[in-house]
């Protein structure tokens, strides 16, 4: 059997501006996953290039990968990337020792409404409470750019509306560039552009001139 090449993206181009609240959305195989980890340092694409903050990502190779995704980029992702047997502000407190500021975990996870629970472990925490932990882990570095990747897609209605709020709240207090990847359509209302992607093809950008609070959000 020959070998077999998969396109995931094929000419998705896009500019976001600093400090937007964007959202990737599309069905699954839409190749926005594969756009977010490319961005993120995560994947390196074989053609194209890709800019974040004036540095040519595209054209990053090891270790200035890895200083790019330990100093540029915050994570979110959809199954939360806890480590069990630490507790929520040891949690927190990992990433930011390669920051030097892990003495910032407990006011982070204060700041995301999980002060009385810095002791607490993953299992003893519930869905929507390990993800805003995950919130504050990818705080703690700074990010220039946050990047969530179905980061409500394993909560429920209520608690994803919470997560989503939270996001919202990070983005315009912080002026923090974040890239969130969805196949809802309903969440694309909150976000200030909204890029459409299929068949890894950008189908459609659109602005929103009135993005709505995510706690009027219908699905």
């Amino acid at each position: 059997m020959g070998e077999v090449i998969v396109k995931a993206l094929r000419g998705a181009t896009f500019d976001v501006p600093e400090g937007s609240l964007v959202v990737l959305l599309g069905p699954s195989g839409s190749g926005k996953t594969t756009l977010l980890n490319i961005i993120g340092g995560l994947d390196t694409p074989t053609s194209g290039t890709v800019f974040v903050d004036g540095q040519e990502v595209s054209k990053l190779v090891e270790p200035e990968l890895t200083q790019y995704r330990r100093g540029k980029v915050g994570f979110i992702f959809q199954f939360f990337n806890l480590v069990p047997t630490l507790t929520a502000e040891e949690n927190v407190a990992l990433v930011g020792e390669l920051a030097g500021n892990a003495d910032e975990a407990a006011d982070l996870l204060e700041r995301v409404g999980l002060g009385e629970r810095l002791e607490y472990y993953p299992a003893e925490l519930s869905g929507g409470e390990q993800q805003r932990v995950a919130i504050a882990r990818a705080l703690i570095k700074r990010p220039y750019l946050l990047l969530g990747d179905e980061p409500t897609g394993n909560l429920d209605y209520e608690t994803g509306l919470m997560v989503l709020q939270l996001i919202r709240d990070v983005s315009d207090e912080s002026d923090l560039t974040v890239l969130m990847v969805t196949h809802n359509a309903a969440i694309g209302q909150m976000a200030d552009i909204v890029i459409s992607l299929r068949s890894g093809h950008v189908e459609d950008i659109r602005q929103n001139e009135s993005p709505l609070p995510p706690s009027e959000l219908r699905w």
